[in-house]
């Protein structure tokens, strides 16, 4: 990390560093500076080939050398500039036409403007999950040639300014751009927020899938983990579905549950006689033994709940046998079957 460092440094001052290192001898690090550069921390401005343009406003001299002002904004925005093509066809969006309406909007101090366009262009970036990485890139890129055409302005016009009028100019220019950097990033933030929290909820309804097996009888197959997020969704599907479809026999298996804790277990106890009270038995299959053993130390039991099934093959071979036999009805099905219980 030292010497990545001290790389930076002598980089940014234009310097170069070699190495010699001998095993037994030793190493020597050799630093050169070109002379003269000192450390000032001034860098020239660049003067640039404007001449032609005398007169006129900040927003006319933007329009008029537009062309310099993108061959000066590729030269800064290295990474974005082979990417603009490519962003382009993924979003029809226009870094270039953009950055020009940006340049205008803050010269001319238009706020509302600035902001307003700031919000489109987070949103857009956000959809199309365009990179942030180009986005800053592009952005710092903008200030600095903005900047840059604002000293040739004031020099091809012969503008002299004093310390307190650059001073102004400074806090005006850059907190407008500031407020489009503010702006942009937090309607990105909340899009990709708002998203994530829209596929989540699809995720957590697709976590309860209902199977009809019949007209009265529904299958409840759950897989992964079962928390309290996940419990409410199931809670509010189950009951809904239960008074919507008319279901005498939910069977909820549990084969497909990787984890589920005590409070999880208790929980699903008082949802059964939620459904018991709605007119709905309830059968359980697919107990895992962790699972049995944790609700054996925690003294919790399915025992007069629900009844247990082995496995959902059990209950389903159950459901066909009796569906030969006929004569018996959906609701009387697995409760008097021989040899697969197994009550808590």
């Amino acid at each position: 990390m030292g010497l990545t460092l001290v790389f930076s440094v002598a980089y940014q001052h234009k310097g170069e560093i070699s190495v010699k290192s001998e095993e037994g001898e030793g190493t020597r690090f050799t630093i050169v500076f070109p002379k003269g550069t000192g450390n000032t921390g001034i860098k020239e401005v660049n003067r640039l080939d404007l001449e032609t343009f005398k007169g006129g406003n900040l927003s006319e001299f933007f329009i008029y050398n537009r062309d310099m002002f993108e061959q000066r904004l590729l030269s800064e925005a290295v990474t974005v500039r082979d990417k603009i093509n490519e962003i382009l066809d993924i979003g029809n969006f226009n870094l270039l036409d953009n950055a020009h309406k940006l340049v205008l909007y803050i010269v001319q101090g238009k706020e509302y403007e600035v902001i307003s366009f700031a919000k489109a262009e987070g949103i857009t970036w956000a959809k199309h999950s365009l990179t942030l990485a180009f986005k800053l890139e592009w952005i710092q890129a903008v200030r600095r040639v903005m900047w840059e055409f604002l000293y040739n302005y004031d020099r091809i016009n012969g503008h002299t300014t004093n310390k307190e009028q650059f001073y102004g100019l400074e806090k005006q220019i850059n907190e407008l751009m500031d407020l489009f950097l503010s702006h942009f990033f937090m309607n990105y933030s909340q899009f990709k927020d708002d998203l994530i929290r829209t596929q989540k909820e699809m995720v957590m309804e697709l976590s309860v899938p209902f199977i009809p097996l019949s007209q009265s009888i529904s299958i409840l197959p759950l897989i992964g983990s079962i928390d309290n997020v996940r419990y409410d969704i199931m809670e509010e599907k189950i009951l809904d579905q239960i008074g919507k479809e008319n279901i005498q026999t939910l069977v909820i298996d549990l084969s497909g549950v990787v984890g589920i804790e005590a409070e999880a277990v208790h929980r699903l106890i008082n949802l059964i006689d939620e459904i018991k009270m709605m007119g709905c038995k309830t059968i359980i299959t697919g107990l895992r033994p962790e699972i049995v053993k944790m609700m054996i130390r925690n003294g919790l039991s399915f025992e007069s709940k629900a009844v247990t099934k082995g496995t959902l093959q059990q209950a389903l071979a159950d459901y066909l046998a009796h569906s030969k036999l006929g004569g018996q009805q959906d609701q009387e099905l697995l409760p008097h079957s021989s040899g697969a219980a197994l009550n808590l």
